[in-house]
């Protein structure tokens, strides 16, 4: 067990054989342990150098060989769900050395993808879909008499969430030939939480002592196996062998440490579960500046220490939306869901209605699995919740399926929601601030990452949800939405703009639009969103009920999917980082002279 990542290319003879499955497949059953060191120690590496997901891969690497081993990939389905599972998967299948280009620009994508690899049957950014996934594969297979198998493997917390219950109850019924492996690691990204973990963990523990755990799944008409050591070939290669080659509904339940064989992930899953990369060797440590996330975490504290109606709601999500210390400070007013984001809203809800003022933190790629119940049981009914959008616009490397690009579009429509956009973290603190004291439901969405623009010296913010004057300039009107507000200050400057700050969505402030547009030739909207649906699309709607007829240029995230890659290249793809926002306004600009 190695206590260091490595720093240099470790030493692989037997994985550089192997480029893809059908390589493995030669090796002798008695290489495979061999073959696992290697590959994790290869793991340990490239993850090291370029930051990623870490601990469940280390977890999976004898599950992935096994798999590799037994299937005949790609004409059979596999499927890993979370997807971050899948790094050794993506070594094993003719993707080693690009392992170093994780995550970056035009580099391999940190999660399955089908465009990427004939081996990602299915992408799976978000969990819990594996399952009705693989089912659809399954039936498909029989529906053109092929011997394809198909296997969805479900782990860190995803077999929390209702989608996976739904699919194993639909699964029993069609009786297909659908392999289900549970990789039972006790993890999501934090410990999991909730009566089925419980049951599990318990169970298991029967188990060993002679008892069986086979009664739940075996009631949804699954024939289950298990549980077995999912680091033990001797074990795991016949059980595994024997689920495939049965007919119908099989579940087999895989016991994993996640971060197997790194001494520090062993001992701390929840730390390891990403990290970034090492630094290169004698550079000075940086002090990392506060994060929205920990503005929004340290408000929450304090709201919470001056009122007890406070409850603190979130899916699998303490650390990604800093809940740490409330959850620590403030137990009984804490509830972690699990990933079950639908059941989170709702909750949320029937505590609104209960008399507490609920505050869901929520990233907002994951708000959107919930969009129905924020309609029906909180929008509708107009309850008293707080959403604090964490991971709004673009978030980096994590790529399109993370990417918070959506939510205004689809919150705006919402009759008597409000959406708050800050442009620095003393905005945010205000904005929640007016979030909990207004009744019904208010939502603020704010980005991955730390402020850019400090304004020391800007003018005492008007009342909420008004909108602030922070440049008076000629001709041009610019209207900032959210945390681009560094990159409008210095082209504004340059060009000599009338630069806003919206900071509201929803309500506009079309009393300071009124005057201002027709002071203007041309206005500007400038957001971390998409253009289609947005911020600048709710001042078009604005423009042509009122009956100006300024010029509109809409700036924002393009009408296609932005690939991973760090937040400031993705800016740049998108035309918004200062340079791309002065093009686009002197281009229009020459345009209408």
């Amino acid at each position: 067990m190695l206590d260091k990542l490595p720093d240099t290319p470790p030493t692989t003879l037997l994985l550089d054989q192997i480029q893809s499955p059908a390589d493995l497949r030669r090796l002798s059953t008695e290489q495979l342990p061999a073959l696992a060191e290697e590959l994790r120690h290869w793991l340990l590496y490239s993850v090291g150098q370029t930051g990623g997901h870490f601990g469940a891969g280390l977890g999976v690497t004898e599950l992935t060989i096994a798999l590799h081993y037994l299937l005949n990939t790609p004409e059979d389905s596999l499927i890993w769900d979370v997807g971050h599972q899948c790094y050794p998967h993506k070594i094993l299948t003719g993707r080693k050395d690009q392992m170093l280009s994780m995550r970056q620009q035009a580099g391999l994508a940190p999660f399955p993808k089908r465009d990427e690899s004939m081996y990602d049957c299915f992408g799976t950014g978000h969990s819990s879909t594996s399952i009705s996934a693989a089912l659809g594969m399954a039936l498909a297979a029989r529906l053109q008499q092929q011997p394809r198998k198909s296997v969805a493997v479900i782990g860190d917390g995803a077999m929390t969430a209702g989608m996976a219950f739904e699919a194993l109850n639909h699964a029993g019924h069609t009786g297909a030939n659908l392999l289900v492996i549970l990789n039972d690691n006790d993890m999501s990204i934090s410990r999991n939480e909730g009566g089925l973990a419980t049951y599990l963990a318990n169970n298991l523990r029967n188990r060993l002592a002679g008892a069986t755990t086979a009664a739940l799944f075996e009631a949804l008409a699954f024939e289950y196996t298990g549980p077995v050591d999912g680091h033990d070939f001797e074990q795991l290669l016949p059980a595994l062998q024997q689920a495939l080659n049965r007919p119908g509904p099989q579940f087999l339940h895989v016991i994993t440490c996640k971060g197997k064989g790194y001494a520090p992930a062993e001992a701390d899953p929840v730390g390891f579960h990403a990290i970034t990369k090492i630094e290169p060797l004698h550079q000075p440590p940086t002090g990392r500046s506060p994060r929205y996330c920990n503005v929004f975490g340290q408000w929450l504290v304090d709201k919470a220490a001056a009122d007890n109606r406070l409850c603190a709601i979130t899916p699998a999500m303490r650390e990604g939306s800093d809940l740490i210390a409330f959850s620590q400070q403030y137990p009984d007013r804490y509830f972690d869901v699990a990933i079950a984001e639908q059941h989170a809203l709702t909750l949320a809800g029937g505590l609104a209605v209960g008399g507490m003022k609920p505050v869901v933190a929520i990233y907002s790629t994951f708000l959107q699995r919930a969009y129905d119940q924020l309609i029906h049981d909180i929008a509708i009914q107009k309850l008293d919740v707080l959403l604090a959008i964490d991971r709004a616009g673009l978030v980096g490397e994590d790529g399109a399926t993370h990417a918070g690009c959506f939510d205004i579009a689809y919150l705006r429509c919402l009759p008597g929601l409000q959406i708050l956009t800050p442009s620095c973290h003393a905005e945010l603190q205000r904005m929640l601030d007016y979030a909990y004291d207004t009744p019904g439901p208010v939502a603020v969405r704010y980005p991955r990452g730390s402020e850019t623009a400090h304004l020391k010296d800007r003018p005492a913010p008007a009342a909420l949800p008004g909108a602030q004057l922070l440049r008076q300039g000629e001709q041009t009107l610019l209207l900032n939405f959210g945390p681009l507000l560094d990159q409008a200050l210095r082209v504004a400057d340059t060009l000599n703009l009338t630069l806003v700050d919206m900071r509201c969505v929803k309500p506009l402030d079309t009393q300071q639009l009124t005057s201002l547009a027709e002071a203007h030739q041309l206005i500007v909207t400038l957001e971390d969103h998409a253009i289609k649906g947005g911020a600048g699309a709710a001042v078009s709607e604005w423009l042509h009920t009122e009956g100006h007829n300024n010029p509109l240029l809409m700036l924002g995230i393009p009408d296609r999917w932005i690939e991973h890659a760090s937040r400031d290249e993705q800016l740049a793809l998108c035309g918004l980082d200062s340079e791309g926002i002065q093009a686009a306004i002197e281009k229009r600009l020459t345009h209408q002279s």
